[in-house]
Formats: structure tokens, C-alpha cells, sequence
């Protein structure tokens, strides 16, 4: 299983235009840093900015997994889910294909773990719980730990639930702060699968509702870029993310409020890959930067 912090390449959906000046600060940040940049194909809609989602998960420096990206929330529009098999297909992608419904975003690699919430099993009802974990098991070759769905987040995503750190460490969100019923829930899941939890906490009075969003940053090799926000909480989640990543550069991208109403963040609208090609932007990607 290739992990976020092996990763070396960044994909971002064409439609993060849509987003400025987010696009602009988070192509520049890319660039500064010296990070293989490219924007997806067929994928210029507004709707189809969360790449995360529909990309296929990478198994190994071949292979990739693509599943059936078809979650219940889009049951009645379509028009957001892009011509994902035609993407691949012109990426030249070695893909592993599956009939379950997976979403992307659902999708934390640990390891050799993933995480997911259990809202996979609504998405997959003609299988028990046992069932679909061992069939996820046989599909993404490892092991495979589901943690409750926190059901104020509509669409059953773990990636901005937790996201990993190293061995067997991972980083939850600051539910400490906003639901330690659900928090106490995931932890048990989390022990009983090995896991030593860190946690995010914000010692304020009343932490905003968008702190859940600094979570769900982009990781790509020893680099993570994280949501900025325009608020208090901003400062405090730059330096624990620091403190739990201390190998990592940490850096802030301005201007992520409007990304971050329409549901997700820097995680949600990336697609990170290991690669074995000299690294080299898109033309797109240079004509962009060019006109900042």
C-alpha cells in the first residue's frame, strides 16, 4: 500500500479554477516546494473538483484499485461523477477493477491498514459487516479497520476523521472538543485494532464548526499544506500538526472558506501518486502559473 507520505506527485481536478484565490495559493505553494504538478482531464466542472473521491486508490508502484465510484448522495446527480474509467484509461493506469462501491474519500491508508467509516456497508448491502471487510481485505490486499460513521458529516468520509502519522500512530480530529460519545465509539475501534491515537483540541470556548477542516489536508512526501480558514483556530491546528509531523514541512494555504462550505478541503480536491517519472509540470499546470 503506497501512503500518503511516499507519495511524489499531485493531481488536482481542472475545476479548482473555480476556487480562487485558493487554486492560485495552492499551485504556488506546490511549485515553491518543487512538487510534480498536474491537472486531470475531463474534469473542468465545478462539480468534479473532488478528485479524491473518484481517483482509484494506488495498491503499488503498478497497480491501482478502481472501484465503483457510485455513492448514494449523487444517486440523483450524476452529472458530479466525471468519466472516471476514461480518465484512467488516459493516464495509462495498470488498474485492479472491483464491483464494490468504495468512495475515496473514505479511504485512510495507514500503513498497511485502511480506515474507513462503516457507512461502506450502506453503500454495499448485499454483504454482512464480515462479510464486506474481508472481501475490502482481498481487494486492497491489507488489512482493513471501520470506525463509525460520524453522521453530521452527510457523505461517510474518514479523511477528515483521522489521517495517519507513522507506525501505529494516527491523528484524530478534535472530537474531543464536539462529540466525546462518538469519540469514545472510535477510540475502542482504534484500540482493538492497534492503533495508538493522538487527538486535535482546541482550548477555546466555542470552537468553530470549520476546525473539523484542518484535518483533512494535502500530504504529499514530507510535505503537508493545510487548510487556512481566517479564524482563531487557524494558528492552533498549524503547530499541533507541526508537533505530530515533526519530520514534515507544514505550510498554510490562505483562502479555503469557500471550499470548506461546499464540504471538504485540501485532501478532498487532490489525487497524490508515487512515481517512478522524472518530474515535470503539465502544460496546463505551467500556462497557470505563467498568468498568476
Amino acid at each position: 500500500m503506497i501512503n500518503d507520505n511516499q507519495t511524489n506527485v499531485v493531481y488536482l481536478a481542472e475545476g479548482i479554477r473555480h476556487y480562487m484565490p485558493l487554486a492560485k495559493n495552492l499551485l504556488e505553494a506546490l511549485y515553491q516546494e518543487h512538487i510534480d504538478t498536474h491537472f486531470i482531464c475531463h474534469t473542468d466542472s465545478i462539480k468534479h473538483v473532488w478528485a479524491r473521491d473518484y481517483m482509484p486508490i494506488q495498491l503499488d508502484e503498478k497497480r491501482f484499485l478502481q472501484y465503483k465510484y457510485d455513492p448514494d448522495y449523487l444517486k440523483k446527480a450524476q452529472d458530479y461523477i466525471p468519466p472516471y474509467e476514461t480518465i484512467c484509461r488516459g493516464l495509462h493506469l495498470k488498474c485492479k477493477k472491483t464491483d464494490l462501491v468504495i468512495d475515496g474519500g473514505n479511504v485512510v491508508k495507514c500503513g498497511n491498514r485502511i480506515i474507513m467509516t462503516d457507512k461502506v456497508l450502506k453503500e454495499n448491502p448485499a454483504y454482512t459487516e464480515q462479510q464486506l471487510i474481508k472481501r475490502l481485505e482481498n481487494e486492497f490486499e491489507c488489512e482493513v479497520c471501520l470506525i463509525p460513521w460520524d453522521r453530521y458529516e452527510f457523505y461517510g468520509h474518514s479523511d477528515g476523521m483521522v489521517r495517519f502519522i507513522d507506525g501505529d500512530d494516527v491523528l484524530l480530529n478534535n472530537y474531543v472538543d464536539i462529540d466525546r460519545s462518538l469519540r469514545d465509539r472510535i477510540l475502542r475501534k482504534f484500540h482493538a485494532h492497534g492503533f495508538n491515537v493522538e487527538e486535535l483540541h482546541y482550548d477555546l470556548p466555542r470552537p468553530s464548526k470549520q476546525s473539523w477542516a484542518y484535518l483533512n489536508f494535502l500530504q504529499v512526501s514530507n510535505h503537508i499544506f493545510v487548510p487556512g480558514l481566517g479564524i482563531r483556530e487557524d494558528a492552533l491546528a498549524l503547530e499541533q500538526i507541526q508537533a505530530h509531523y515533526p519530520n514534515h514541512k507544514v505550510i498554510r494555504i490562505p483562502d479555503c472558506q469557500n471550499l470548506v462550505r461546499d464540504g471538504g478541503a485540501l485532501n478532498c480536491i487532490s489525487w497524490t501518486i508515487k512515481s517512478n517519472v522524472a518530474p515535470h509540470y503539465s502544460e496546463a499546470t505551467n500556462r497557470f502559473l505563467a498568468s498568476r
